[in-house]
């Protein structure tokens, strides 16, 4: 990868670090290389991704000296859209540790994970309003679906700031540690890794693409769903293993 992003992959885990400058602001540079990073872990996923940042921001938002007219705006809101979608589009868990500030587009970027675990200082937000704008990387969609309409448009209307414990009290977070959030998001990382991460890429699709649809809709996929990991040599390995030593003692291939 290039210098404003590191991507390592240790124990089938991927870690994607973001490494813009001290704040970690999210330019259009920045954001083609999480594109380009989540498109590859994509076509050849790992058993699981961590996304990280700084250890006193995880990603303050936007490069504004990047903001014009509404001929610009249209250019960056695609921009960041496709990228945060194609995040939230890989097939394996992935986990958003914060240690610190994650604001604007920063916080977009946490939200298009599957999971946020927060370290103490970690601060989350949506400070749009306070430029005359809205949030434009999918900010105002996936925290209405996290906190509900209510306390979305409070903290995108206000552009106030949560701190770890309100964030997990309100489900913006999933966790908050007292120490390093990287460390547990690898340690919740590896121990999914060493799961049947096909299966577990169909109940993320399941869950993602049902949240979209009538509950009809939604129940008719993930029937679907449920008949095509039944392919898999995991789950051979899975009901054989249960039949014969019980459950949680299966010891998946990923195939």
């Amino acid at each position: 990868m290039a210098e404003l992003l590191d991507v390592q992959t240790r124990d089938g885990v991927a870690v994607v670090t973001l490494r813009n400058g001290k704040v970690n602001a999210l330019s259009t540079a920045l954001v083609a290389e999480i594109h380009g990073a989540a498109d590859a872990l994509t076509a050849d996923p790992p058993g699981a991704v961590v996304v990280t940042g700084g250890e006193r921001i995880f990603a303050a938002g936007a490069d504004i000296s990047e903001f014009g007219g509404p001929d610009e705006a249209a250019t960056i809101t695609a921009t960041i859209h496709r990228a945060l979608d194609a995040v939230a589009a890989i097939p394996r868990f992935t986990i958003a540790a914060v240690s610190g500030y994650a604001l604007g587009g920063g916080c977009e970027l946490a939200l298009a994970c599957d999971y946020r675990i927060a370290g103490p200082r970690a601060v989350f937000g949506q400070p749009e309003i306070l430029l005359g704008i809205i949030p434009g990387g999918g900010g105002t969609q996936r925290l209405a679906r996290l906190v509900g309409p209510s306390r979305a448009k409070e903290l995108c209307l206000g552009g106030r700031q949560v701190p770890a414990d309100e964030a997990l009290t309100i489900g913006l977070a999933d966790e908050v540690v007292d120490g390093d959030p990287l460390e547990r998001a690898l340690e919740l990382a590896r121990s999914l890794a060493a799961g049947a991460v096909l299966a577990q890429a169909a109940a993320k699709r399941a869950i993602d693409d049902g949240l979209s649809m009538d509950l009809a809709a939604g129940l008719a996929h993930e029937r679907e769903l449920f008949v095509e990991v039944f392919g898999t040599e995991d789950s051979q390995v899975g009901i054989r293993s249960f039949l014969e030593h019980g459950p949680g003692k299966a010891e998946f291939t990923g195939r």
